[in-house]
């Protein structure tokens, strides 16, 4: 792919600049779609700089300042990056960095599927607010009357409150479980109800009330697996159907899923040492919390489908009020499913994900730029990564700092 494009990158380029970028792009030769539009001077010189400035991050190499970014992702252990950037509604850039496993010599492009961690959370939250503007569910009303299978263990004495869709969405609900660990190959997965009860073979505790509903941010993933299960009863099919029709389809979302991919240009997750895990990765049962499987570009139109709900646009995904409710801080700088914040006066959303073996991050601007970035890895140090890039783009593009704090913890058990 590169070739057709590379006497077009080179026009422009100071001496220094290109020596920089050829040798980045002699050890990653970097990829990108072959319909996607050319750069521009701008794009070209974020890129640069990136590759000049991510060595700022702490690794095995602290005392470097400088250096490709191939270099830091050998020194982090990361054997691939994608990255997308959006602007104007519609995705203008991509590029993919590095091997989908380590050691393969297979090139990641950016049609590279990745796990997404949590950024399934945002992407869930947005397909149980479609089921609200149809009217299949409440945002306010008690979820136990609606859960069959399983319900929300009554609360202990003091903690009373209802536990609400809202709530769960925006992690107020005061449930446990703030992350789950998956299930490698050969191990027993758990079915959804398994996993909220804590039943064998699940390897987490049930999920539980720990604080009154209503009062306090308490990140948790076990609450997004009530959401799940009340998509799924409410809907009467199983999550990844639901999802398909409600949320990706309709998102443009054409290479992802909450099922794991066939093996074809899928990333495999790779340990903190660089080793690739097990199968490529684990399953999760748990797919509202960290089940999704996408593309960095893919993931890009779904931001670019809340851009749009929040704009207000025609045919948006979600109503426009739904919207605003979603993208309007709750408590802690949660909405719902998504971190909100304000950077030099202008509105920004954000959230990030990891499960073992993958790291991935994204940020979207919700004023008339509509820009946004989105970062995968397929490392357990991939984070780093992520986070030197988006400060880099930031540079580049005049973005205010949009990094924003991790969200709050929930106890385990």
């Amino acid at each position: 792919m590169i070739r057709g494009r590379f006497p077009w990158v080179l026009k422009g380029l100071t001496m220094r600049a290109l020596s920089l970028f050829c040798c980045g792009l002699a050890a990653l030769i970097p990829t990108c779609a072959a319909a996607a539009p050319p750069l521009s001077d701008r794009d070209l010189a974020a890129i640069e700089t990136l590759e000049q400035r991510v060595a700022a991050l702490p690794g095995p190499r602290p005392g470097r300042r400088s250096a490709p970014l191939s270099e830091r992702m050998d020194d982090m252990r990361v054997p691939a990056v994608s990255v997308a950037f959006i602007e104007d509604g519609r995705v203008k850039w991509a590029r993919a960095y590095g091997e989908t496993t380590r050691g393969s010599g297979l090139r990641a492009t950016p049609a590279t599927i990745f796990q997404a961690g949590s950024l399934s959370k945002p992407v869930a939250a947005a397909g149980a607010l479609r089921l609200v503007d149809r009217g299949r569910l409440l945002l306010d009303e008690d979820v136990n009357p609606r859960l069959r299978a399983w319900r929300v263990p009554a609360a202990p004495a003091g903690l009373g409150g209802k536990v609400t869709l809202r709530r769960l969405l925006a992690h107020t609900a005061g449930l446990t479980l703030s992350a789950y660990p998956g299930y490698r190959p050969g191990q027993a997965v758990p079915t959804l109800v398994q996993s909220l009860a804590g039943a064998p073979p699940a390897r987490t505790a049930p999920v539980r009330l720990f604080a009154a509903p209503g009062g306090q941010t308490a990140y948790s993933g076990g609450g997004y697996s009530v959401v799940q299960l009340l998509m799924i009863e409410s809907a009467g099919m199983d999550f990844e159907r639901l999802m398909q029709r409600t949320l990706l389809r309709p998102a443009g979302m054409t290479r992802s899923g909450f099922l794991r991919p066939r093996p074809r240009d899928v990333a495999a997750g790779h340990d903190r040492e660089g080793a690739p895990l097990p199968g490529g990765g684990n399953a999760y049962p748990e797919l509202a919390a960290a089940g999704l499987w996408t593309t960095p570009s893919d993931y890009g139109r779904f931001v670019i489908a809340l851009q749009n709900a929040w704009a207000g646009r025609p045919g948006a995904l979600l109503r426009a009020p739904t919207a605003r409710t979603m993208m309007t801080p709750i408590h802690s700088g949660y909405g719902l499913g998504i971190t909100i914040m304000e950077r030099g006066g202008r509105p920004v959303v954000t959230h990030g994900g990891a499960n073992e073996g993958f790291e991935c991050r994204f940020v979207a601007w919700l004023d008339g730029s509509r820009q946004g970035l989105v970062v995968m890895t397929n490392g357990d140090n991939g984070g780093f990564l992520a986070a030197a890039i988006q400060r880099t783009l930031a540079q580049a593009y005049g973005w205010a700092d949009a990094l924003g704090p991790p969200p709050p913890r929930a106890p385990e058990s």
